[in-house]
């Protein structure tokens, strides 16, 4: 009949209101090209100083049986989650430095966005455990290797992992259900969620609330894990009479804390907030610091105050200058 749609017509009406996005342009920092040549050399410095820092750690703690505990195993299980949490986005970042091409094809921009959500929940409720974990140490240490049996401290590490892939999912793919028919160029350094959210042409209303109520969820849940931990560790030490022993307490403690501190202040200013107030450029930076920068702070934190870390790196550098002074003499 003239004037309604014949089949054909209802058949185009879907691919004409959606346009196919097969890759993205990452538009990064800066088209200054000093500055990212800089840029490139102050990252790399980064990314090296987080796998020999991270890696390093992971190796202290195999090879010596003195740090064969549950506090270690978290503390390794992390590094080796901060090596792995840099390298998904600081190498492409690198490249895009020193290459024109800037792009990032539809399902490698995925891949990324799930292995960053899923390292990065998964880090924090690590963190959360490890504070459980420091309080059993605190509260009764002469019980510790009983109730930090790895029956106990397995089953924290697999949930953590199961947490972050679960979390990953469920924002991966509430994303790349959008439609994106206006743009391809996304304004940051990696395939994160409030950028991809402002460039898609669809209502994101819901995206934005699930992301709100998601992450919402998961920083309350970890921090108050966090919070009761470190309010029993309190007491313990306010129960011990020594200076010495709250000293050394506040010492195991001081490094967790301030990590902690550091990760889940950054992510609750990200993604923890009203969307009128996301700005992209500021966004950016804040999340390239937590995926970047504090990666390469928390062996320094876990080392530089932790004495029982720090022994075995001067063991194991003492070692080594003898090996050498022993093969230079021999030859």
């Amino acid at each position: 009949m003239p004037g309604l749609p014949s089949d054909l017509d209802l058949f185009r009406i879907p691919i004409k209101n959606m346009t196919e996005v097969s890759m993205f342009i990452l538009m990064g920092f800066t088209d200054d090209c000093e500055l990212q040549a800089f840029l490139f050399l102050l990252f790399l410095a980064i990314y090296l100083f987080t796998l020999i820092g991270n890696l390093g750690l992971v190796m202290l703690v195999i090879m010596d049986s003195r740090l064969h505990n549950p506090m270690y195993c978290f503390l390794s299980v992390l590094s080796f989650l901060d090596a792995c949490y840099s390298s998904v986005v600081t190498p492409k970042m690198l490249v895009s430095f020193l290459s024109e091409d800037k792009t990032i094809s539809y399902l490698g921009c995925a891949a990324q966005m799930f292995l960053f959500i899923a390292l990065g929940t998964t880090e924090c409720f690590l963190l959360s455990a490890m504070a459980y974990d420091r309080y059993v140490a605190i509260y009764n240490p002469l019980l510790y290797s009983v109730h930090m049996a790895p029956r106990v401290y397995l089953p924290l590490i697999t949930a953590s992992y199961v947490g972050g892939i679960l979390h990953a999912s469920v924002h991966t793919v509430a994303t790349f259900s959008l439609s994106f028919c206006e743009s391809n160029q996304i304004r940051h350094v990696f395939c994160d969620i409030p950028p991809l959210l402002a460039l898609s042409c669809s209502d994101t209303h819901a995206n934005q609330l699930l992301l709100f109520s998601f992450v919402g969820s998961v920083e309350t849940v970890t921090i108050l894990m966090v919070l009761i931990s470190y309010g029993f560790i309190l007491l313990a030490i306010l129960r011990v009479h020594s200076a010495e022993g709250r000293r050394k307490a506040f010492s195991t403690c001081g490094s967790h804390l301030t990590a902690v501190s550091i990760y889940h202040g950054t992510i609750l200013f990200m993604y923890v907030r009203p969307s009128s107030s996301y700005s992209l450029d500021h966004d950016m930076i804040a999340s390239t610091f937590y995926t970047i920068v504090i990666p390469m702070l928390n062996p320094i934190i876990y080392s530089l105050r932790n004495k029982d870390v720090k022994e075995v790196m001067k063991r194991v550098g003492k070692k080594s200058f003898v090996t050498k002074v022993y093969l230079h003499t021999k030859c």
